[in-house]
């Protein structure tokens, strides 16, 4: 047996497994609390795109200035984007109380059967 051989099909092996494995990434949508409803079909447009190749999705809420009085408005829009993607996701993570001035929440694409 040649070891040059053995070894090249070896890498060659290799390199194939490489090339067909997929890269789960961490993709991040940003929202505020008072995001209009348009920009925000947009942005869970955009989330729902990312959940579909496989990606999870960090779902940002970032509060300024005199919105951090008023959280519960932003923990509504953070709810009503996880109850739009839950066809495609899971909530793998969130956070219910405020960290700083964020809200986050983790979507994980479901598995499909």
């Amino acid at each position: 047996m040649d070891w040059g051989k053995y070894r090249y099909e070896q890498q060659k092996k290799a390199r194939e497994a490489r090339k067909n494995q997929h890269q789960t990434e961490v993709k991040e949508v940003q929202l505020r609390p008072r995001t209009d409803d348009h920009d925000f079909e947009v942005k869970l447009k955009r989330a729902r795109r990312f959940l579909e190749e496989g990606n999870l999705v960090r779902v940002v809420l970032r509060f300024r200035g005199r919105e951090l009085r008023r959280p519960e408005v932003g923990i509504a829009t953070l709810d009503k984007m996880i109850e739009a993607t839950d066809d495609l996701a899971r909530v793998e993570q969130r956070s219910n109380n405020i960290e700083g001035r964020r809200l986050v929440a983790i979507l994980e694409p479901q598995a499909t059967t």
